[in-house]
């Protein structure tokens, strides 16, 4: 089935504005501490550029991959860790950048897996939340936007590895 674009949903303008009020609330809330942000590859990567730059507070950062989704709009029912950190994270305080969540299912499984590495502390940032598609339940503890249950690309969200270069959020529409 083909697909296009759909209306915008987030502006590049309001994305921007919104990064820079999450990187002020995370460097008041950390203030003093170094922080390790966890990279959700690959979805997060631009909104965690654009975060860590706004993240006024000394950063360690390693990345991880958890994989949920094939080339199409549904979620599969099968969760992968194909990429695990590199660094240890035991006394860390960490942050989990993620760019979307939808079920929970992979935020949840990837939450399990790094609290028995000891953290200091394990909060979680996600730019955009689905909240009536939730499933399984995560703390957020910083959310740019929640959004309607439709299917978005752009600012890093892709279908079929397309449209990751988005400066935008828009939906996706069937032709």
């Amino acid at each position: 089935m083909p697909y296009e674009l759909g209306p915008t949903l987030l502006s590049a303008e309001r994305i921007a504005a919104r990064v820079a009020e999450l990187g002020a609330a995370i460097t008041a809330d950390y203030r003093g501490k170094t922080l390790f942000l966890v990279c959700v590859l690959k979805g997060s990567t631009i909104f965690w550029a654009d975060l860590c730059r706004r993240i006024e507070l000394p950063t360690v950062t390693d990345f991880c991959a958890v994989h949920c989704y094939g080339d199409g709009t549904d979620p599969s029912g099968a969760l992968l860790l194909s990429h695990d950190l590199s660094l240890p994270i035991a006394g860390q305080e960490v942050l989990i950048v993620e760019d979307i969540v939808d079920t929970g299912r992979t935020l949840h499984l990837l939450r399990s897996h790094l609290l028995t590495r000891h953290p200091a502390s394990l909060r979680i940032c996600a730019l955009l939340d689905k909240v009536e598609r939730r499933e399984v339940p995560v703390p957020l503890d910083y959310v740019g936007f929640a959004i309607p249950n439709e299917f978005v690309v752009g600012y890093g969200l892709d279908f079929a590895q397309q449209y990751r270069n988005l400066p935008y959020v828009a939906t996706l529409k069937a032709t």
